[in-house]
């Protein structure tokens, strides 16, 4: 009889360990942070997500779209845990409506804007002050992500006036709701020419670069990156903070994004 009991005592300690075992990852489970990034980012951030997952985390979720579209997403309430603005401004706005933890905001990303053609055009422009752009678009129109809202279209706007250029093609131009919807109308051929960054023109087979935008004449481009303030899921943080370590900014310079 004793040995009966023990080995009822013992089973009966099994079965509530095996339970136990398999009822932890319920309860445990992590969650993936959600990260609403700028549309230039697609490649070189879902890069950075894969490896972070590889390393046994949770994968981040990744939400593109133009980083105005997103900053009033977020200021509208929008669920999420990390914003990465393709410009300061977009940022500031957020950071001046108290919604992210300004000691999370970090400078990372630095890139180029360039002129794009179809990949089959022989267009070349050497861009300078008064550059013949109006007459390379052949009575077609120039893609641009919309320059009243979008960061690429505003530093596109910038340069183009300080190069003297903008009345010319003011009234010919492609608006666009992001930088990518800009660059698919020229890979497409619905556009003979578009402004991008040079890290999308590299993503795209379809497109050749045709010139490149000086960036003297235009303000810095910087992406910061920052937690949201209403974000309550740790894996937050530690995702952002491989993102601005070396590992994280060897991703992103691979495809051809500069870091600070």
């Amino acid at each position: 009889m004793p040995n009966l009991l023990r080995r009822l005592r013992q089973g009966l300690a099994f079965c509530l360990l095996l339970l136990t075992a398999l009822a932890a990852p319920v309860h445990a489970q992590a969650r993936g942070p959600l990260v609403l990034a700028a549309s230039s980012l697609q490649e070189a951030l879902t890069a950075a997500a894969d490896g972070w997952a590889r390393k046994g985390h949770p994968r981040p979720v990744l939400s593109f779209a133009a980083s105005s579209a997103l900053a009033r997403q977020i200021a509208a309430k929008a669920p999420a845990d990390l914003f990465f603005s393709a410009d300061q401004e977009w940022m500031d706005y957020i950071a001046a409506r108290n919604l992210i933890v300004s000691s999370t905001r970090a400078d990372l990303l630095t890139n180029r804007l360039v002129i794009v053609a179809p990949v089959k055009s022989s267009v070349s422009l050497a861009v300078r002050p008064g550059f013949p752009l109006a007459a390379s678009l052949g009575g077609g129109r120039l893609a641009l992500a919309d320059p009243d809202a979008v960061p690429a279209g505003r530093y596109a706007k910038e340069a183009l006036t300080k190069l003297k250029v903008w009345p010319s093609v003011e009234g010919s131009l492609a608006r666009a709701e992001n930088v990518r919807a800009a660059l698919a109308l020229v890979a497409r051929g619905a556009a003979p020419l578009g402004i991008v960054y040079a890290t999308d023109a590299s993503a795209e087979s379809s497109v050749r670069v045709a010139g490149w935008i000086p960036a003297a004449t235009h303000s810095p481009i910087v992406y910061p990156l920052a937690r949201l303030a209403a974000s309550a899921n740790p894996e937050a943080e530690a995702f952002r903070r491989y993102l601005i370590s070396a590992e994280g900014k060897g991703i992103f310079r691979r495809y051809g994004f500069g870091t600070r």
